[in-house]
């Protein structure tokens, strides 16, 4: 067990930090309270892990050939680049960690599946595009639905409210399918787990990380999301979780945190706001750049320095 702790607490620093992507809007604008979002992410994190991680898990797995320590090595490599870009404050991809940590394996191994890791860095591109298409769409068509439904404030209140936990839900359920998989895909390599067990213990540790250390993130992070009003705070969601769960089919893992800049986008444009400031896309960018290169690179180091072999003195 212990040569999954790299597996699970990268698995909890994800869920403490993606879980904001999900219902820190609604959190960070009361409305919803914060321990209903972490009991509902939670759950659905797990469900999500379980019904649908299975395609991203495969994706992984069958980018190169992993031992034991090969995977241990990876998991450690993109926790410790995600702890290293969270530290310089810059956005920072799961996603991209695990892949940039496997890939960094791969070379050492001189075996890639260049035609899988080219799919994966593809999804890379179309996650903030999906999310800004579908959010404009999802924007209108909800604009018209509401509109017409003439509703008081009161109720359109509860509405939002419900709504929002709904979309969070399923953002949730999203964010446990696609990106389980950079949890233990490595584990499932090696022949450590089965996809199940894989499945189920990126799921829980996932949840662990969003019951106990979500709530500064959902407070505080959220609240770059809500800028934005209810409404439109639904529609980032709403994109999100489809964004993400367009790309579970596909069997990628991506970035929840680039489908929800693409949604935030994806709203300016139709609301004629600047809802993004040019800092935060350089930061995005320089961290979409980075983060893979560093695991890679952190992957190659801690190889080298588990097989040093001390030569005795004659």
């Amino acid at each position: 067990m212990l040569t999954l702790l790299g597996g699970v607490f990268l698995g909890w620093s994800l869920g403490a930090n993606d879980a904001a992507n999900a219902f820190g809007s609604a959190v960070s604008s009361r409305m919803v309270k914060f321990w209903t979002a972490a009991v509902l992410a939670s759950i659905f994190v797990v469900l999500g892990a379980l019904l649908e991680g299975r395609a991203g898990i495969e994706t992984l797995q069958g980018l190169t050939e992993l031992t034991l320590k090969m995977a241990v090595v990876s998991s450690v490599a993109a926790a410790l680049t995600v702890t290293i870009m969270t530290v310089l404050g810059l956005p920072v991809s799961t996603s991209q960690a695990a892949v940039g940590a496997i890939f960094g394996i791969g070379v050492l191994n001189k075996q890639m599946n260049v035609a899988g890791l080219g799919k994966v860095v593809a999804c890379w591109f179309g996650t903030p595009i999906g999310g800004l298409l579908i959010a404009i769409v999802l924007y209108r068509l909800l604009a018209v639905f509401y509109n017409r439904s003439k509703i008081d404030l009161f109720d359109s209140d509860i509405l939002l409210r419900l709504s929002l936990i709904v979309a969070g839900s399923y953002a949730a359920y999203a964010l446990g399918a696609n990106n389980v998989a950079n949890v233990t895909a490595v584990f499932v390599a090696a022949g450590q787990l089965t996809v199940f067990t894989a499945a189920l213990v990126g799921g829980l540790s996932i949840a662990l990380g969003i019951l106990t250390f979500s709530r500064g993130v959902m407070e505080t992070v959220g609240t770059k999301l809500v800028r934005l009003d209810p409404f439109s705070a639904l529609v980032v969601v709403l994109a999100e979780g489809l964004t993400v769960h367009f790309y579970t089919l596909v069997g990628v893992p991506v970035s929840t945190s680039q489908a929800v800049i693409g949604a935030i986008l994806g709203v300016g444009i139709v609301k004629g706001v600047n809802t993004v400031s040019r800092r935060t896309l350089t930061n995005i960018l320089i961290g979409w750049f980075l983060t893979p290169a560093i695991a890679c690179f952190v992957a190659v180091v801690l190889y080298f320095a588990v097989n040093l072999r001390f030569i005795p003195e004659l």
